[in-house]
This record gives C-alpha cells, structure tokens and sequence, in this order.
C-alpha cells in the first residue's frame, strides 16, 4: 500500500502559543527529479517547499523553522498591530496548491518584515517566492522576486557573515546576479569562489566554474565586453580543479 505523501505534526505558535497541526512531505519522497543553478527544485509529487510556512490557524503568525522562536514585545506588539488585527480564521494545514503556498510564503514575509527577522530567513522566503513565480511561468514576478532576494542575501553576507557556509552563499550571490543581468557582479561572486585557496568546498568550486563558463558564453553572445576579472582569471580557473 503507498504511503500518503503528506503526513501531520504539532507546532505551537510564537506569537499565541497555540498549539496547530501543519503538513509535511514525507523524508523519502523529496528526492527531486532535477534542480536549477539556485537550487529551485522539482518534484514529481508533492513539493516540500509548499510546507515551509507554518501558520496558526488562530491569530495567523506565519514562521518556519529557521524563524525566531521567542518574541519581545515590540515584535508582538508590530504583529498584532499590522497583521494579528486584520487576521480571518484560516485552516492552511492540509495540502496546499501553488496558489495557496505562494499565499503562506507572502504572509511569512510579511510576519517576518514587521517583526524584523533575520536577514537570513528574510532572503530565503523572497528566493522561495521566486521559485513559484518560476513554477508558474511568471517571469516578470520571479525576476522581481530574485532581485530582492539577492539584495537580502548581501545583506547576509555584510550583516552576518556566512555562517560556515561561505562557498554556498558567496556561489548565490554569483548566480543570482546572473540570473537578473547583473554579469560583472556575478563574475566577482563567482571569482571569489574559485579563487581563494581558503574555499575547500568541492561543489560549489565546480558550479561556480560551470556558470563563470556559462556567463563567459552569454557575454560574448550579447557581444558584451569581458570584464579584467574573467580575462585574467580563464586561465587561473583552468589550472584549479575541484577537490
């Protein structure tokens, strides 16, 4: 017999201490079936991404896992005056489309703006909501959508540092900018990746090569002058090969 897909745990709330069920996708079943250059993901069943958001049914505060556990009180008292006030009972514990996934992303990067979270959790929830315009084909929105994200990710970067994850972030930061055009931006992020001896990280050495090569091809295509850091450096990324 299958298993469901999804299956129920038991959150409590940050902001009312509700206790609320919200769904998850089953650990064996998110094996994507392929990944883009920013790590958006692609399932055949359900999409974990969907059940990020965690939203209480009663005074409708949205987190995730990553989110602030303990709010002081002007964090409760912003809630309550922008969001908690305006709130109509909803139930987004059962399976979500994408429609209603992108309305739980848009709530929780609304909790999170008004309670000031972590720039960490702030970048993450804007890329997500990329990834759905991207799922629904919306171009114009999901270049909107990275385009803040990338802004939230460097101020990751100024603000907290990388978090022992250095190649990984500094790797976004290169492929986000080439996503939204920025080309001599992403050729610096990228660079630093490939560059400094102190990165040991293998995959991120080798993707940050891949689209240095990529971006390389979309410059000359678009008849764009290479910047010095990609002249000089074809030949420094040539001789470095991945651990």
């Amino acid at each position: 017999m299958e298993l469901e897909p999804l299956y129920k745990v038991k959150v409590t709330c940050h902001y009312c201490e509700t206790e609320f069920e919200t769904s998850r996708v089953r650990p064996s079943l998110k094996r994507p079936y392929r990944t883009d250059s920013d790590f958006c993901a692609y399932y055949k069943q359900e999409n974990p991404d969907f059940y990020v958001v965690r939203i209480c049914p009663s005074c409708g505060f949205a987190s995730t896992e990553n989110s602030t556990g303990n709010l002081n009180d002007m964090q409760r008292k912003a809630f309550m005056e922008q969001i908690g006030n305006r709130w109509v009972k909803r139930d987004y514990s059962g399976a979500r489309n994408l429609e209603q996934a992108l309305a739980t992303y848009k709530l929780g990067l609304l909790c999170a703006q008004v309670i000031q979270e972590k720039d960490r959790v702030v970048a993450g929830l804007l890329h997500h909501i990329a990834w759905l315009y991207r799922y629904m084909e919306d171009h114009t929105q999901e270049h909107r959508f990275l385009e803040f994200s990338l802004e939230a990710y460097v101020k990751v970067f100024e603000r907290e540092g990388t978090g022992g994850n250095e190649a990984k972030l500094l790797y976004l930061l290169g492929e986000l900018n080439r996503r939204v055009g920025r080309f001599h931006e992403a050729v610096q992020w990228f660079g630093r990746v490939i560059h400094d001896k102190r990165i040991t990280d293998a995959a991120m050495i080798r993707a940050s090569r891949e689209q240095w090569a990529l971006l390389r091809e979309q410059m000359i295509s678009g008849k764009m002058e290479l910047p010095e850091e990609m002249l000089a450096g074809d030949k420094e990324a040539a001789k470095r090969s991945p651990l």
